[in-house]
């Protein structure tokens, strides 16, 4: 008889270290048992709701609910869903969720181990498939095979939502031995924006990011930015994604991001960094359990400065997937309460009155609909709330056609300060500080220009010569119009009466 192959037998051997975990500890089928933490109750309580909320409509739809447990989600999805499956592997604890949720009528339980062959779902069946703590619990192979296999199982215009740990344990229960897969969130995004199906009329579908977030419970109650959870949905490979691949593959790519962060400090890819970051923060008067949101987060540096400091709760928002997936990187074991989010800021909704602060760096120069931006901004700011935004700006009248150009090459909307000023005014605000920046400007570019020549050699060498050159041009060029008055730099702070 042929023996099976290294990668087969592999499989087996992880998928029995798991069975044989699940099952030590899923004897007493208890929500810290599942959790595996002893304050899973009071968790339970903030986390499942919050959960549930950031999954997209699924009334009257089918859902496929990978790695279901004892049912901690199982009845909740029942009471909207048409049809609920709900899978796990191991008997018992499915046993258990049909004792709890078996007077749903629109479930069916399954034992079944989401990496076997044997699992059959229906091509092109699925509205939603959810699962919570699951490819954790895989290997990177299971983990790229089950992606694939996902998205075969939905229908267009479907959703996959998961939930993982990231980087380290969470639960603070005891384990003789821990085979979870404790996995940089960047594994995730990139296996799942690989993934690809196609159908018999040779249609081709693949997976777009609608979110990717910290679970802010684990963030107010741990300190703790590990739980992260992803949205997707199943669209044709022919749709256009527009901005946020052009932000992720061309302006923010990975090593771009790095090069920045060179130039601007650990932590910080906007004008100034913790320089600039620590003068302006300051004229917010920040007060102990204030909420802040910063729209076009980065990487981060400003929010931990302010929630460090000044012991905020900030929730960072950026558009580019990168930035999110190295601010996570640079959460771990800070222990502060800043949560991060892959989002667009003209899309996002927050309830009225959520925010004290909202805070922007160098990111609104990328919004054409400033009006309206400024209008949800006054809305979800407390009263007496005050928003504090730095942006790229131009001078009053029309820019040479050099200038010109370069804001269409990079899609910016450019406003004058006067002009910005009003903006936030018209959007019901009393603006303290419409100031134009540009002789600070000037300063912190000639200074940044200095650094990266004086550290030519290790630049070039950390990065590459063509990297150097990028940066010393392009910051020499910003000097250039700066100097001549056609590129300015504004602080805005404004307050909600």
């Amino acid at each position: 008889m042929a023996s099976l192959p290294a990668s087969v037998n592999g499989g087996k051997q992880e998928r029995e270290i798991q069975k044989n975990y699940w099952m030590e500890h899923s004897a007493d089928l208890t929500v810290e048992a599942m959790m595996l933490d002893s304050k899973a109750s009071d968790l339970d309580k903030e986390e499942r709701p919050e959960v549930l909320s950031l999954l997209p409509p699924y009334e009257g739809k089918s859902v496929l609910e990978l790695g279901a447990g004892i049912g901690r989600f199982t009845g909740e999805l029942a009471q909207k869903a048409g049809q609920v499956i709900a899978l796990d592997f191991i008997e018992s604890v499915v046993k258990k969720n049909e004792s709890i949720n078996g007077h749903y009528k629109n479930v069916k339980f399954m034992c079944a181990d989401v990496t076997s062959p044997d699992l059959q779902i229906s091509e092109g069946s699925v509205d939603l498939i959810f699962s919570n703590w699951l490819l954790m619990y895989l290997s990177d192979k299971e983990v790229e095979n089950l992606a694939e296999r996902m998205v075969k199982w939905l229908k267009v215009g479907g959703h996959i939502f998961f939930r993982e740990s990231c980087f380290h344990q969470s639960g603070d229960s005891k384990r003789k031995y821990n085979p979870t897969h404790y996995r940089e969130p960047r594994f995730y995004t990139k296996v799942f924006k690989e993934c690809h199906a196609s159908d018999g009329s040779g249609n081709s579908f693949e997976l777009s990011l609608v979110g990717c977030k910290c679970i802010g419970a684990y963030v107010r109650n741990k300190k703790n930015q590990n739980q992260i959870c992803w949205t997707w949905q199943k669209v044709s490979s022919q749709d256009d994604r527009g901005f946020q691949q052009f932000l992720d593959n061309v302006q923010y790519k990975s090593s771009g991001i790095l090069r920045y962060e060179r130039v601007f400090g650990q932590g910080f890819v906007s004008t100034g960094g913790i320089e600039t970051t620590k003068e302006f923060v300051s004229k917010l008067e920040l007060k102990p359990g204030q909420k802040v949101l910063d729209v076009g987060c980065g990487i981060g540096g400003g929010d931990f400065y302010m929630a460090e400091n000044f012991d905020v709760e900030v929730v960072g928002i950026d558009l580019s997937i990168n930035m999110i997936s190295f601010a996570l990187e640079q959460a771990i074991g800070l222990k502060c309460s800043v949560e991060f989010e892959v989002a667009d800021c003209t899309k996002k909704t927050y309830p009225d009155n959520t925010f004290d602060v909202i805070y922007s760096r160098d990111t609104i120069l990328h919004i054409q609909d400033k009006p309206a931006l400024f209008r949800s901004f006054y809305k979800w700011l407390k009263p007496g709330g005050k928003v504090l935004i730095s942006d790229y700006c131009k001078r009053a009248g029309t820019p040479s056609p050099e200038f010109a150009a370069y804001i269409k090459q990079r899609g910016y909307d450019l406003h004058d300060t006067k002009e910005y000023g009003q903006m936030l005014k018209d959007a019901g605000f009393d603006v303290i500080i419409a100031e134009d920046r540009t002789d600070q400007f000037l300063k912190v570019l000639q200074l940044e220009l200095n650094a990266v020549e004086k550290e030519r050699k290790s630049f070039i060498s950390d990065f590459s010569e063509e990297d150097y050159n990028e940066i010393v041009d392009g910051w020499k060029a910003k000097l250039i119009r700066s100097s001549a008055g056609e590129q300015t730099w504004g602080l805005f702070i404004a307050k909600k009466n």
